[in-house]
């Protein structure tokens, strides 16, 4: 028998030893206060006010410390909202109790009532009066409950390390805070909150490797979303004129410390605007984030100091190569041969299909440029050619008005102004179907909904995942999502 089967054949043991003091999973006891509440309320106290107080608690939660000392003991109680000390005399509590506490583990969920206190050091303290075993931790903790440094732990049994790391589990409560103000943003902006589908009849949006499941009654196979664009574009055409979805989207790609095959991100749509109205939109999005989250001027992630507070960087697609790359200059930025011959010196062919001055522009922007982008930077008017859902420039058709956000070498957020011409639009489906017939399908219906009319519209997408890690100073996609995509073990 291993050393792990021989704690829990002793825990078991001693749940059967606790049947002789209480009954097993009890389901009554009433929670009335939290560690935070209770801090609020009275840390600023004296011992001599909380004694008048005579405060009555009654609070539940997991026990990580337990000090014995003969015929009392402390412990230390963690609930959602934090930690606070609990007192156990044995006269106080009756004997039964006090036997019933002395054979409880780290990792088991009481619930205690009693009167507050102060200690010595002037620490607010439960002096328990009684207390109720409601759930057994039949399985030890991880030795260092502390936080758990191997990483397969913590992102296979995210809750071995909600359970005991206080700084992994803020990260979460800042997820849910940064979504919930990015909701609000938006419907304060007058945006109507929609829901599509997430199962697709065709892949579309973006360019992805989708998911295919089948329908048995229908007997027709789906895809997974890669992006609600083709959705909301509908809603737009049916007559709102602001929209947004807080969705999953799923891409059947790599893993990465930025990639995951689900995630999270926002795309919102507004019709007679364009895609200057998104950037200034976007940037005071973010302005009001790093208020929300008391982010200072200066801001350090990973090692990099992000510049918040000072208005973003903006530069062009073409730009951005040019000061980027040392080799590439306006002289040679559109030379195919030379392009192609870099491309293949640096191995960039082994993932590129096509070779086009503006497919090779974009794998150098992608391999040398992005990682670059340390700033909060606006890089805009990209090539048309690869951007087959926005609208071109009016001077110029080979360039469009599309920008992408990046932030600390990463692409946060990605938007344009939407191309509403169906036939313009049709043109550039058919030819993105016969380029990458597995990535992108022909949407009849879509072109029919654009045939109708499309206003003049703009529409962005921002990822929240990546948002999240770079709010939270956190290096790998894996730390923001509670339970990520893992290889499953043998």
């Amino acid at each position: 028998m291993t050393d792990e089967n021989k704690l829990i054949t002793e825990r078991k043991n001693k749940l059967n030893e606790s049947r002789e003091y209480q009954s097993i999973y009890p389901n009554n006891f009433n929670k009335t206060d939290s560690a935070n509440d209770i801090y609020n309320q009275f840390n600023s106290k004296t011992k001599e006010e909380i004694a008048l107080d005579k405060k009555e608690v009654s609070i539940a939660g997991r026990l990580l410390t337990i000090r014995l000392m003969g015929n009392s003991a402390f412990a230390n109680l963690h609930e959602d909202s934090g930690k606070i000390q609990i007192y156990l005399q044995k006269k106080q509590v009756g004997d039964s109790a006090y036997k019933l506490f002395k054979i409880l583990d780290l990792g088991d969920i009481v619930g205690v009532k009693g009167e507050l206190f102060k200690t010595k050091t002037g620490e607010l303290t439960v002096n328990v009066h009684s207390i109720v075993l409601l759930s057994k931790s039949l399985r030890p903790l991880p030795e260092k409950f502390h936080g758990i440094a191997d990483v397969e732990i913590k992102y296979r049994q995210r809750y071995l390390d909600l359970m005991t790391n206080p700084q992994s589990k803020d990260v979460f409560l800042k997820r849910s805070l940064i979504i919930t103000h990015i909701r609000n943003f938006f419907v304060d902006h007058n945006y109507t909150e929609v829901e599509t589908p997430m199962m697709h009849q065709i892949p579309g949006g973006a360019n992805a490797k989708p998911f295919v499941t089948h329908h048995n009654s229908l007997d027709i196979d789906l895809y997974l979303r890669i992006a609600p664009e083709l959705f909301l574009k509908r809603c737009i055409i049916g007559g709102f004129e602001n929209v947004f979805e807080i969705n999953r989207s799923f891409r059947n790609e790599g893993l990465s410390v930025k990639h995951n095959p689900e995630f999270t991100m926002i795309e919102f749509y507004s019709a007679y605007k364009n895609y200057e109205y998104l950037i200034n939109l976007i940037e005071q999005l973010f302005k009001s984030l790093c208020k929300l989250l008391s982010i200072s001027q200066t801001y350090e992630y990973q090692d990099n100091n992000i510049q918040f507070s000072i208005p973003f960087n903006r530069l062009t697609f073409h730009q951005s190569i040019i000061e980027n790359v040392d080799v590439i200059n306006i002289d040679n930025i559109s030379n195919n041969v030379f392009l192609d011959e870099y491309c293949a010196t640096n191995k960039y062919h082994q993932d590129l299909g096509s070779h086009t001055v503006d497919e090779l522009l974009l794998k150098i922007f992608e391999k040398e440029v992005e990682k670059k982008l340390i700033q909060p930077t606006f890089v805009t008017h990209y090539p048309t050619s690869v951007s087959p859902l926005a609208r071109s420039l009016e001077d110029n058709a080979d360039l469009c008005e599309r920008f992408e956000l990046f932030i600390a070498g990463r692409e946060i957020a990605n938007g344009f102004s939407e191309l509403n011409d169906p036939e313009e639009q049709a043109i550039r489906f058919k030819n993105q179907v016969g380029e990458q017939d597995e990535l992108m399908k022909y949407d009849e219906d879509f072109i029919k909904a654009l045939e109708y009319g499309m206003p003049p519209t703009a529409g962005a997408g921002i990822g929240i995942d990546r948002l999240v890690m770079l709010l939270t100073n956190t290096p790998s996609i894996r730390d923001v999502l509670l339970f990520p995509q893992m290889r499953p073990k043998k």
